[in-house]
């Protein structure tokens, strides 16, 4: 019989709207009576206003899509899916923006990219989602609307082409006759894309020679170059770093006295914050936290004000860091070397004995550092081995910051800080640029220390701007730009909720989850032997931190209020910050102007786009290093894990040494495999066998080349798949549209498989 719920899915699945006739003919209606119930029913789904009568008579579910429209691509996921949005849409209008994913083809997918137009046919999966089947590139987005393209010059016979660095070019272009400029055979180059009508031939211009293809060093400049980033600083950017100088104690606090300590890891070339720590007679304690004065050095609307602006925040590559600011300013006079007078913005903080925040006060101040120590040196000293710097300092400078850091964790853990504590891999580079391995960064308590002490002079500051502004009209007087998290959206985690199941875990329902819920869930997997698997899936139901000057609280660190504060030279939203807190506080010159007030929420997008375009590029030298390092073991044979399902194939960690790859589908021969999103699988439509995320399988290393980042493997044996002893079957998958069993949502084999891939990697800390 047909009911209120059956015709609601079918009117809401259809991608163009559906009048009575397609209706009957769909479930079979036949005879008076039925057509005056079905009547009945559409009448109710009208005055429910779950579904919407357009003239002519058709029903769609409102709000809608129409079947053919022009999207464009917002985001590739860490899964390497493109996700889409329509060009125009108004959310106060028409409700949340829906999510579109782009079905890949052998056509026009590989033309996508961030900003890239499409005109694409759609239909939908559910409420708020659909899926798209692209007609039309109508543009390249990103870079190609930049007018240029990177890549190597090869000579020929009668002139001579650039072949792109980029994967997913589909084509060389043509060196212009007599515009070849100094580039020779194999060199990295820059060209400029001329005008012309043949769309089979493009022809470029050379600009710039960045380096030669067997130079290692090229690697990060691929990266850098293609996320449109630059080492060198413009000439009146450098020339304003030209005479400036430590300021005199004149309108500062003096703490040159007191022993401030900076903390930072054994390579580290520049040292912005410093910290100190004591316990006060009433039990409470007396915390500082000093950051380098870069609003001293850096005024709103100076050359050095507008590139850190453009630049947004400092990119870090295996090899190299591209800065935010000059030199001069973010390895010298912002750099608080021990035993050197250092310009400061500093934060006294009072913390009882169960972590509350009593007090804080923002000062500019002049500092001396005591000390430049590394974390190993910290924790070794804590653990009893000093050395001629720690000794003096292990009772009355390193004891009193663990013992504050002690009162700081335990109420990180009291207030259900979300506990996601995975292991970072650093890249091993060797003296020239070659990449020698891959090897877990080591995770100490003297790495926590400097995070929580960081992490609370966050929420001072964050504190502090709260208060100053609070009555006043929109952001206040002094802006503050928040460091917010939202809530894992509800569709992630019911996604999680299903996979989870299988290890008779389980999250909660509704919709207000808290991170101390998750952590049990984590603690719980711990005794599991795949406890990396569940907290991989917990990450990936997390939601992007970004800058607003909205604040909507951190969901990670279970915090109402946070900020940014601790590192001006690498993080624009730190020197704002900064400006504001000058300002709201009196605190002298470099204070927030009011053209920065009036563009805080423009600043605050710009900033959190240029943070995603950094780490898109970081994961791209990754990438490139990790390819150029198997390059040299090829058929090579390793043990590893499938660290990501996609419906191109799977993606495979080795755990020798970290590095990871591509098993493309079009290699899974045996059988026509389906993607099941919510088991994280590939299942065989015939055979049944199931690759799921997590389990161990062995490959081959199959191709592998540093200049695009592509590494290719191929499974060795597992002729009945890979899956996790213990774990339940996927659930049976759903019939197509044309009735049979088994094609799920039309994805499987036979769809391009895409080289490379976007790792879901841990957050970065310089990044929380």
């Amino acid at each position: 019989m047909l009911s209120k719920e059956k015709l609601y899915a079918f009117i809401q699945s259809s991608s163009v709207p559906v009048n009575k006739r397609d209706i009957a003919r769909e479930f079979g209606i036949k005879g008076g009576e039925n057509r005056v119930a079905l009547k009945q029913i559409l009448k109710s789904l009208e005055k429910d206003e779950a579904v919407i009568k357009h003239p002519g008579g058709a029903y769609s579910v409102p709000k809608g899509l129409p079947a053919v429209g022009v999207v464009k691509v917002c985001a590739i996921d860490v899964d390497g899916d493109v996700l889409a949005a329509p060009l125009e849409w108004d959310e106060a209008l028409q409700g949340p923006l829906p999510r579109i994913e782009i079905i890949p083809d052998n056509k026009h997918y590989k033309h996508l990219r961030e900003d890239s137009r499409a005109l694409v046919r759609l239909h939908r999966l559910g409420e708020n989602l659909y899926e798209a089947r692209t007609i039309r590139v109508l543009d390249g987005g990103g870079r190609d609307k930049k007018g240029s393209v990177l890549g190597f010059v090869k000579t020929l016979k009668g002139g001579a082409v650039l072949v792109p660095t980029d994967k997913k070019a589909k084509f060389d272009y043509e060196i212009a006759q007599g515009e070849l400029g100094d580039a020779k055979n194999g060199d990295l180059a820059e060209g400029e894309i001329l005008p012309s009508r043949d769309l089979k031939r493009k022809k470029v211009r050379i600009t710039s020679v960045l380096g030669q293809r067997d130079n290692p060093k090229v690697i990060s400049l691929i990266s850098l170059h293609e996320a449109g980033l630059r080492e060198d600083f413009p000439k009146d950017v450098l020339e304003e770093t030209k005479g400036l100088k430590v300021p005199p104690l004149k309108g500062r606090e003096d703490l040159r006295e007191i022993p401030l300590v900076t903390i930072d890891g054994a390579d580290a070339r520049d040292f912005d914050d410093a910290v100190f720590a004591e316990k006060l007679p009433d039990g409470t304690h007396h915390l500082i936290v000093a950051i380098a004065d870069v609003a001293h050095y850096v005024r709103p609307g100076s050359a050095l004000d507008r590139e850190a602006y453009r630049r947004g925040n400092s990119t870090y590559f295996p090899d190299r860091v591209v800065p935010m600011l000059p030199e001069a300013l973010s390895n010298d006079l912002c750099s608080l070397r021990p035993k050197e007078n250092r310009a400061s913005t500093a934060v006294h903080l009072w913390i009882d004995d169960q972590g509350k925040l009593l007090r804080y006060k923002f000062v500019r101040a002049l500092i001396r550092s005591a000390a430049r120590l590394t974390y190993e040196q910290v924790q070794a000293a804590r653990d009893g081995v000093t050395d001629d710097t720690t000794g003096p300092l292990i009772e009355a400078v390193i004891a009193p910051l663990y013992e504050a850091f002690s009162i700081l964790e335990a109420a990180r853990k009291k207030r259900g800080a979300l506990d996601l504590d995975l292991p970072e891999r650093q890249i091993v580079i060797d003296d020239k640029g070659n990449m020698t391995g891959v090897r877990t960064r080591a995770r100490l308590d003297a790495h926590k220390l400097i995070e929580e002490f960081m992490i609370l002079a966050n929420v001072a500051a964050a504190s502090a701007l709260e208060k100053r502004n609070a009555g006043k009209k929109g952001w206040g007087d002094y802006p503050c730009i928040y460091r917010v998290h939202d809530k894992p959206s509800m569709e992630k985690l019911d996604g999680a909720r299903d996979f989870l199941d299988s290890f008779s875990l389980s999250l909660p329902k509704g919709q207000s989850i808290q991170p101390r819920q998750i952590n049990y869930v984590l603690e719980a997997a711990a005794k599991l032997p795949y406890s990396h698997l569940i907290s991989q899936v917990i990450l990936r139901t997390q939601s992007q931190a970004v800058y607003s000057p909205e604040n909507i609280g951190h969901f990670g660190l279970a915090l109402q209020k946070y900020a940014h504060f601790t590192s001006p030279i690498r993080r624009y939203a730190d020197l704002v910050v900064h400006r504001a807190l000058i300002g709201a506080y009196g605190l002298g010159a470099g204070e927030i102007d009011e053209g920065e007030k009036a563009r805080i929420e423009e600043i605050c997008q710009h900033i959190s786009g240029t943070e995603r375009t950094s780490m898109e590029a970081e994961r791209s030298a990754v990438d490139r290093f990790t390819a150029a390092f198997l390059s040299s073991q090829i058929n090579a044979e390793f043990e590893g894990r499938i660290s990501g399902v996609t419906r191109f194939g799977l993606f495979v960690e080795l755990l020798e040494s970290g590095a990871d790859g591509l098993v493309p589908m079009r290699s899974l021969s045996d059988d026509f495999y389906v993607h099941d999103e919510k088991a994280h699988a590939l299942v065989g439509r015939k055979k049944g066998n199931v690759f799921r995320l997590g389990a161990s399988v062995r490959v081959r290393i199959a191709e592998a080349d540093g200049l695009t980042g592509s590494t290719v493997l191929e499974l060795v044996g597992h002729e009945r798949g890979a899956d996790i002893p213990g774990m339940a079957p996927p659930r049976s998958l759903p019939p197509s549209r044309d009735g049979k069993r088994g094609r799920g949502k039309g994805r499987g084999h036979g769809g391009p498989e895409r080289k490379g891939r976007r790792t879901p990697g841990k957050t970065s800390k310089r990044r929380r």
